[in-house]
């Protein structure tokens, strides 16, 4: 069993929840609103929001991750022969994001330095595409989703080695603020000339996919998912560009996409 971005947004909108931490401190699943997020996200790509049975639950996680992470390497969890996904919170939706001592990730390769052996060897991989899932969380509710793949807004590796002061990537949204930690400034920058709702909407999510990456996802998927959102009330799709990280003069095509629930 498989999962991927589109079946995680349709289990968002069947399965809304915004009280995170109050959902899951009442399953002993988290202590924290950071741990909650990414019990979420889990349970979105793995479609066990509303298993309440501990066990079913892990043994949905083992068929369709094959690896869960730890906290000092990325990323969070890899979909068994899909994407990797990395988690963050923010309170702001204009926030820089921090990513510590890692530089953002256009893919995640198995040769790099920076994540776990175990990571390494969970199958046999050399490079998985990144998802960079961003929560913004307001006390213990999640008020924002952004789902974005790290080739969409971040820069090939060797643009980010040794630079240290000056803005690290070609679109100047990644900083090193220092030796050990590294940010990206006003995160919603990178959803373009899209305007992040400011509205009295109770939860919004929003996700860019390439065009060339959306085509990649099983034929089954995108059926299914189009056939969805078509009947879905508060759903929209916008056919947009993006720039190429490598170089911001060349654009290509993408699909933002939107969901909200009405406060």
């Amino acid at each position: 069993m498989s999962s991927n971005m589109l079946i995680a947004i349709k289990n968002i909108i069947n399965n809304p929840i915004g009280e995170l931490r109050s959902f899951y401190t009442s399953r002993n699943r988290a202590n924290s609103m950071g741990d909650a997020l990414e019990n979420y996200i889990k349970d979105v790509f793995a479609g066990t929001l509303q298993e309440s049975d501990e066990q079913k639950r892990i043994e949905q996680f083992s068929q369709v991750f094959s690896y869960l992470g730890n906290q000092n390497n990325p990323p969070d969890m890899i979909i068994r022969g899909g994407d990797a996904i990395e988690v963050k919170k923010i309170e702001n939706p204009a926030s820089a994001l921090a990513l510590n001592s890692s530089y953002p990730k256009y893919k995640l390769c198995a040769d790099s330095r920076m994540i776990s052996k175990a990571c390494r060897e969970c199958e046999e991989w050399e490079i998985k595409d990144m998802i960079y899932t961003v929560g913004v969380v307001n006390g213990n509710s999640l008020s924002k989703l952004f789902f974005v793949y790290g080739v969409d807004y971040a820069a090939n590796s060797d643009v980010y080695e040794n630079r240290l002061t000056e803005p690290l990537d070609p679109q100047e949204i990644t900083f090193m603020k220092n030796r050990v930690k590294c940010e990206i400034s006003d995160f919603t920058r990178l959803f373009g000339n899209y305007q992040i709702s400011e509205d009295n909407s109770k939860f919004e999510l929003v996700a860019l996919i390439s065009n060339d990456k959306y085509s990649e996802f099983p034929e089954k998927d995108r059926y299914e998912f189009e056939n969805f959102v078509h009947k879905c009330d508060n759903f929209e799709i916008f056919d947009t560009t993006i720039k190429v990280p490598d170089n911001p003069e060349e654009i290509r095509p993408a699909k933002l996409m939107r969901y909200y629930l009405e406060g």
